[in-house]
Formats: structure tokens, sequence, C-alpha cells
């Protein structure tokens, strides 16, 4: 018998939250499952919170609107089983898949299933899915493993493998992008099930802005758990720019002797240009093993307590 906390972020979803409270309860209940349904408005400024209530919510509010993230931390804090189901209120996503993500994880021993938007019905604005691609490889490119989808929000996992990382969770859209990320470079398990992704209603709180906000918190991610996977192809860029610079002032060096007859000790063959990037790509690959160093020194005082606790 599964019990559950299901947390469901909002920020003027009026029109939407009462039926999307309403499939999750009768979910649940057909399904034989144990939970609460905790919705945490987010600053709204229409009736979000009192329809939420009326449908049978635990509602819980935030005076200001503080974001996504910040929504689905107060919601996981004050959740009342060790199992979270996030979905969203704006009724994008399919709540009856609720059950079966519940079921991979018993059968598969995850720490988290999310559910990957690659069904046969997905509706993501075509605009966003350069922007998300992008976004995807180069996670993928830090964890080194394959990421179906990197910020879906509907998804189940351990309340205590959450709580592992709750200073690093943002307050905006990036809580599910660090929570896929952390996990993945702690090597946790993560199964995937494909889901259908319904057309929003109402409008997106994603603004193009928040592209950027992406990229940088992958990189933050990667400097804080794989560093070398950062710092090492900066160093190798920083290296082959400065070598190519030495070889061609070499030849040039070699070049102007033949046609003044002048010794090449006395020409200055080696440019600063050439000296400044060699030793930044050295400068850069001993930080990046110092950070290495550090990050695994972390994690094992990490985990010598949670043995201990």
């Amino acid at each position: 018998m599964f019990k559950v906390s299901v947390v469901v972020p909002a920020f003027n979803e009026a029109q939407s939250v009462e039926r999307t409270i309403l499939a999750i309860r009768q979910v649940l209940d057909i399904s034989g499952i144990t939970g609460e349904i905790l919705l945490i408005d987010d600053g709204s400024t229409d009736d979000t919170a009192v329809i939420a209530e009326k449908a049978g919510a635990r509602v819980l509010r935030h005076r200001d609107n503080l974001g996504y993230g910040a929504s689905l931390k107060t919601g996981i804090g004050n959740s009342s089983f060790n199992t979270i189901v996030i979905t969203d209120a704006d009724g994008t996503y399919p709540i009856d898949m609720i059950p079966e993500l519940l079921q991979r994880m018993e059968e598969s021993g995850a720490d988290m299933v999310v559910g990957a938007r690659t069904g046969s019905e997905v509706k993501v604005p075509l605009i966003r899915k350069p922007f998300k691609w992008i976004v995807r490889r180069l996670a993928q490119y830090i964890v080194g493993r394959s990421i179906p989808d990197l910020n879906s929000g509907l998804r189940v996992f351990r309340k205590d493998m959450a709580l592992r990382y709750y200073k690093l969770y943002p307050n905006g859209f990036s809580f599910t992008s660090t929570i896929t990320v952390a996990s993945m470079c702690d090597n946790f398990k993560l199964e995937y099930v494909p889901i259908d992704y319904r057309q929003r209603e109402g409008r997106s709180k994603i603004v193009p802005v928040d592209f950027f906000a992406f990229i940088m918190l992958v990189l933050r991610l990667s400097v804080l758990f794989k560093p070398l996977r950062v710092f090492v192809p900066v160093s190798i860029f920083c290296f082959s720019i400065g070598f190519l610079k030495l070889i061609h002032d070499i030849v040039m060096a070699i070049s102007i002797s033949r046609d003044t007859g002048a010794s090449l000790l006395v020409l200055p063959i080696v440019s600063s240009s050439a000296v400044a990037f060699l030793l930044a790509s050295l400068q850069i690959l001993l930080v990046g093993m110092v950070a290495e160093a550090l990050a695994k020194r972390s994690f094992r005082a990490e985990g010598l307590r949670e043995r201990k606790d």
C-alpha cells in the first residue's frame, strides 16, 4: 500500500486547479493509494487557494510570489509521507500516470521515477525545443548518462533523497533540473516512464531568460559534483590555442632568421599570448583537480554523517 504526499505548486491557476485536484483525488481513491494533496499557493492574486481548498487539497500559502522551486520546497518540507509526487496545476501532465510511476518505483527500487515527455502526444511550444535540447545535452555531458527529460514536472521520489540537496534548490523553475542532475551525479537510481504532455491552460510562467538560468545552473552543479567535466575541456581549449600559437611563433622566427641571417637565439621566438594560454591551461587544470578533491571529500563526509544518523 502506497502512502504519498502529492505536492502541487500553483500561481494564478484558478481556471484549472479544481480539475487537477479532483483528478488527483480520484486517481488516489481508485488506485487504493493513501495520500494527501498539498497545494502551495505561491502568492496568487486570483481564487486559486480558495478553489483548491474547496476541492479537498491542504493549502499552504506564500504571502508573495517566491517561485516554482520555493513552492516545491515548502510542500516537501511540510509533507507527511516519505514518498513525494509532484505535478503541476495547469492541466498539462497526465494525472492518471501517477499509479504507474509509483509501481515502477516499487518494482525497480528506484530513488526517483520521472514522467518523460516522450509520449505520442507532447505539446511543447516549438520555440522552446532547441533551448531544451541544448540544456539537456549539456546536462547529459555532465552526468555521463542519458536524460530523456531533464525538467519534467511529473515525478515520484523519496523525501529523504530530496532533502539531501535542499540547500541547492533554487526558488525558480530549476528545481527539477537540480534534483535530476544532483541525484544522477551521486549515482542514485532514476527511472523514466514515457508520458504525454498536454497544452497548458492559461499563460506559461517561463520566460526566455530562464534558458540562461538553466545553463548557469547546470554548470554550477557540475562544479559542485563533477568539476573536471568542465575544467578539463576548458584547459584543453586553452592549451590548444597556446600550443598552436607557439608553433606559429617558431615557424615565423625560422622564416625571419632565414631572410635576415639572424640567429634564433636573439629573436623573440615565443609570444606573450602563447605563454599566457599555456599557463592558463595549467592553472585551470590545477584548479579543477583541487575542486574535484574537495567535492569528493565533501561527499564522503556527507555519507559518513548519514551512516551515523
